[in-house]
């Protein structure tokens, strides 16, 4: 160190001619060697902290002092020697680097005394500057060192009261408390996590406890919040209505931050404490504190949760222990008395064995016979209710083994059949010792039908019965057998009277009966053939053959043949339809095959002169077909004029009520699409009749607008029908659209009688509704009629229209069998108006297939649309 002294010594007898500036570095580089000296003597002693560097300063303070007032002097005695000119200049910065000098030994003091919040800069040097960064960075470090020695003091505090309980709640009431305390706290909770919520068990307030019964349920509120999250929250904005804190010295103030900490064992949530604090923000090492709290409290509560519910466990076993202690003596007092009786008991039971065998077997036989019996015994008292019921009723009635047996269901009997019952029990009851028998109807469990008969005797007044017995028998057979053998009779009665002839066959085809009608038939009388075989029949052949082939399939595969036969008979030859039907038995076994022959002759012949007939009058209708073709203008026509239009039409008929029509005349083009009452034949014939009355029209030298076309249409229909005479009554005529395109003028008129016209022009769809009236029909009296409405319209280039009957809106279809409708036509044009009318000519002939689908055509449908 004197080394480094000695030569700043020299420095400054080579250097003190210099600029002033050399002086104050060199007292700095002196300063900054000192303190760096000083570090070095600490580290060397093994000591480097605040309070050791504090020492050594403190001790080489001195020295550096006593340094400090020799080169002083020295430093001034040379510059006054060197340049005595400058003297007062130097005595100026001398003082003034005394004054900094002063200033570093009073920061110097301090450091070493430790009062390092005193120290302030009051000049710009750079030594005063490293001297104060140095104070800062050792005011840090010790700021730093005391809140780790507050942290590390009040974890041992908080251990020490975890450490010194074992029930829950004093833990509770202490930690809180100590929490409050060492962080200066003015309230504070505790939150115990049970059953899914958090339940207060410990509130304090100014060193005084507080009884809050409270449960916060997870995620609700600011407690609720942290236990979910499993964070700290902290806030030093406290909501206006959480709490405030009541005391005699305060008053009534709100805290100003406050700290919720889960209590956490393993990331598991035991419990939540909150503290408020009245200082507005917290320093950092308190909120670490709180959350080094989190782990150690948390652990702590559940260790205590796990102690106590293992005492509980080791406080029952231990009761548990005792009691079977005492049951254990009282066991083996009553072993000692069960073995006696025991052995008593044994041999009870072997006399009541040999006893029950002999009630078994009594018991065994009786059931057999009752199980068994072809009828079924019951036994009722007075009130109708059941007392006994034998076995066999099982079997009889159809239970199962496992149904309940509680005599005759009600709801099984038919009405007559409850009735007949009622009765029989009414009479047995009024009568002591009678009998009387009933035969009545019953469904078993499955639906199957028998027929019962009961015969009931009174026997209340014998002490071993008591009661009226009722023995039932099956009657079901017998009653199916007598059955049969009726329907046999009525059957035979039937067959022998029927006009057809009857013949039965049994499966290796011999006759076993023949009806009186086979002589009509075939000309050999039943006596002759019956008993016979079918090959060695002598009638003819082609229904001895028939019979072999019916008698062979129905034997393969038991299902009914019917033919038309051709036979030789009295009467000539005949067509007779032949069943052959198959005739099981209850195994569904084949028993016979009844062949039943009926006279089709006179039927075939009305049936020929049917088909003649409706020939003619189909191929009158075809001829009428192709006229109609013929002279109706189809979609080639019409695109001569109208490259961009189409025609769909479809008659539901051959021929059709309803037409296009078109005319040329000038520069005029006229089109409408008619629609004629009726459809078919009928409508075709007004058709016709429209067709040529609007030529004749259209044709004269007047040129007549488009309403007056069809007003001089409405009366010559009615001349022509004669519907405007007196007395007539029909209603037949005409609806229809009419256009007449000036093609000089770009001027379409419109008429409709009924029927509207659609059309599109610049993107939007107008519909021109017709008149409310029809063409022809005869006139209403008293009422006047108006003439059709005439429409103008002038057209531009591109702009489309269509006219159309009501066959297309009436026709039935799509998912829910409704109308097709005009407004689903308005949909289409408004959806897309710029199609082209190709377009709309193929979609609406395909969406009329689509939703007529397997629906009838309902009418006659036609659709005109043309661009122009």
């Amino acid at each position: 160190m004197l080394k480094i002294l000695k030569k700043v010594k020299a420095y400054f007898s080579l250097s003190i001619l210099k600029e002033n500036e050399r002086y104050i570095f060199t007292l700095g580089l002196i300063l900054i060697l000192f303190l760096v000296w000083s570090g070095f003597i600490a580290l060397k002693n093994g000591a480097f902290s605040l309070n050791s560097i504090l020492a050594i300063h403190g001790s080489l303070l001195v020295w550096f002092v006593d340094l400090s007032i020799i080169a002083i002097p020295l430093l001034v005695l040379v510059a006054l020697n060197h340049n005595k000119i400058r003297s007062r200049e130097l005595m100026a910065q001398i003082k003034i680097l005394a004054d900094r000098i002063d200033q570093n030994i009073d920061i110097a003091e301090k450091i070493g005394e430790g009062k390092l919040e005193d120290i302030t800069i009051k000049s710009d040097g750079k030594l005063s500057e490293t001297l104060l960064n140095l104070g800062e960075n050792l005011k840090r470090t010790k700021e730093k060192e005391e809140a780790f020695n507050w942290i590390t003091k009040g974890k041992d505090q908080i251990s020490d009261i975890l450490r010194s309980h074992t029930k829950i709640n004093e833990l509770a009431d202490s930690v809180i408390r100590g929490i409050i305390e060492y962080s200066g706290g003015i309230q504070g909770s505790l939150y115990l996590f049970e059953n899914n919520a958090l339940v207060n068990i410990s509130t304090h307030a100014y060193n005084r406890k507080r009884y809050e019964n409270q449960m916060i349920s997870i995620g609700h509120g600011l407690v609720g919040e942290a236990a979910y999250e499993k964070e700290m929250i902290y806030r030093t904005e406290i909501p206006d209505d959480y709490f405030t804190i009541t005391s005699g010295l305060l008053g009534e103030r709100k805290p100003k931050s406050l700290v919720i900490v889960p209590l956490l064992q393993d990331d598991i949530l035991q419990g939540v404490f909150e503290v408020a604090y009245l200082q507005n923000g917290l320093p950092d090492h308190v909120l670490y504190f709180a959350e080094e709290l989190s782990s150690m409290i948390g652990r702590t509560f559940y260790n205590l949760k796990v102690n106590e519910k293992t005492e509980i466990l080791l406080k029952e076993s231990q009761d548990m222990t005792v009691t079977l202690k005492e049951n254990e003596k009282q066991l083996q007092l009553n072993a000692s008395e069960m073995l006696q009786a025991k052995e008593e008991l044994e041999r009870s039971n072997k006399l009541l064995e040999t006893q029950i065998q002999e009630v078994e077997h009594a018991q065994k036989r009786l059931e057999a016979l009752l199980t068994n019996a072809s009828e079924f015994i019951s036994i009722y008292n007075e009130n109708q209710e059941l007392l006994f019921e034998s076995p066999s009723v099982k079997r009889i009635l159809g239970y199962q083994d496992t149904d309940e047996i509680k005599g005759m269901d009600p709801d099984l009997l038919t009405p007559r059949g409850y009735k007949t019952i009622n009765k029989l029990f009414q009479y047995l009851l009024e009568t002591p010792g009678g009998e009387q028998i009933a035969q009545y109807t019953y469904l078993k469990k499955n639906g199957e039908k028998l027929f019962l008969e009961t015969q009931g005797k009174n026997l209340l007044h014998d002490p071993a019965i008591r009661g009226i017995i009722f023995n039932t028998q099956d009657i079901t057979e017998r009653k199916r057998a007598e059955k049969e053998e009726r329907m046999k009779s009525r059957m035979q009665s039937l067959s022998e009277n029927s006009p057809d002839m009857i013949i039965r066959i049994n499966p290796m085809g011999k006759l076993v009966y023949v009806n009186p009608q086979l002589a009509q038939f075939v000309g050999v009388s039943p006596s002759e053939i019956v008993k016979k075989r079918v090959k060695d029949l002598e009638v003819d052949e082609r229904l001895v053959q028939y019979m072999l082939e019916s008698l062979s399939q129905v034997r393969e595969e038991l299902i009914q043949t019917i033919s038309e036969v051709e036979i030789s008979g009295p009467s000539g030859t005949q067509i007779m339809e032949i069943k052959a039907i198959p005739e099981l038995n209850e195994e569904k076994d084949l028993e016979s095959v009844l062949f039943v022959a009926h006279d089709m002759t006179e039927f075939k012949k009305i049936e020929q002169e049917i088909k003649e007939k409706n020939k003619k009058i189909s191929d009158s209708i075809n001829y009428a077909q192709r006229i109609q073709t013929a002279i109706l203008p189809d979609t080639d026509l019409l695109q001569q004029f109208f490259p961009r239009s189409f025609i769909f039409y479809r008659p539901k008929d051959v021929v059709s009520g309803d037409f296009p029509w078109l005319f040329k005349k000038d520069n005029n083009f006229y089109i409408a699409a008619v629609d004629c009452t009726g459809h078919g034949v009928p409508g075709a014939l007004l058709s016709f009749i429209g067709y040529f009355l609007l030529n004749n029209i259209v044709n004269t030298e007047r040129n007549m607008s488009a309403a007056e076309i069809l007003d001089e249409l409405h009366l010559e229909v009615r001349r022509t029908l004669r519907q405007d005479q007196e007395g007539a009554n029909g209603r037949d005529g005409m609806d229809l659209a009419l256009c007449k395109i000036d093609l000089e003028s770009s001027e379409l008129q419109f008429a409709g009688a009924h029927n509207p016209l659609f059309y599109l022009s610049d993107g939007e769809l107008t519909v021109y509704k017709g008149s409310r009236k029809g063409i022809g029909g005869t006139p209403l009296k008293k009422k006047i009629e108006k003439d059709f409405e005439n429409n103008i319209i002038e057209y531009k280039r591109g702009d489309k229209f269509f006219i159309f009957s009501d066959g297309l809106p009436d026709q039935t279809g799509g998912p829910k069998g409704r109308k097709y409708q005009s407004k689903r036509m308005r949909g289409v044009f408004e959806e897309d108006p710029t199609h082209t009318i190709a377009h709309y000519g193929r979609y609406f002939a395909e969406d009329f297939y689509d939703w007529m689908g397997d629906y009838k055509q309902v009418d006659d449908v036609l659709l005109i649309g043309i661009e122009l």
